[in-house]
């Protein structure tokens, strides 16, 4: 089912402005992360056991293979690992009362954000400025 046909969600998008980050909502972002969080961790679990496995693989005529796959498994749990972070770190924020404002300018983030990316710290705008100043900074060191 998309999300846009969830009727929680529906029910998230209608409400007031006045209403933003009330408790229902935080109760909803709280249950999605930690059911993203036992998600992300059940699939480590997976792919930290697969990256054992394949370096217990002694055969040596597919070590080129095993090697790639090896590296893939890797980044995986590498990107998994900081999305683990992220989660924690919206929890925590939703704790302390935090959740829902930019981080750098205190303006609500925005239900449609949250929805899409609810480890989200930024507003789009913030966020914005930020993918700007690092593609700058990027194309000064000659990265892009």
């Amino acid at each position: 089912m998309p999300m846009s046909a969830d009727p929680e969600v529906q029910r998230l998008l209608a409400m007031p402005e006045e209403a933003y980050m009330n408790d229902e909502q935080l109760a909803f972002f709280q249950h999605r992360l930690a059911a993203e969080r036992a998600e992300v961790e059940a699939h480590l679990v997976e792919v930290r056991s697969a990256i054992a496995d394949n370096e217990r693989s002694g055969d040596e005529l597919d070590r080129a293979a095993v090697e790639e796959e090896l590296r893939l498994l890797l980044r995986q749990a590498d990107r998994e690992t900081r999305l683990l972070r992220k989660i924690h770190q919206a929890l925590r924020r939703i704790e302390e009362g935090d959740y829902g404002y930019c981080a750098e300018t205190g303006q609500p983030i925005g239900l449609p954000r949250l929805l899409l990316r609810p480890t989200a710290e930024l507003c789009l705008e913030a966020k914005e400025r930020q993918e700007k100043r690092e593609h700058h900074y990027s194309k000064q060191r000659g990265d892009a």
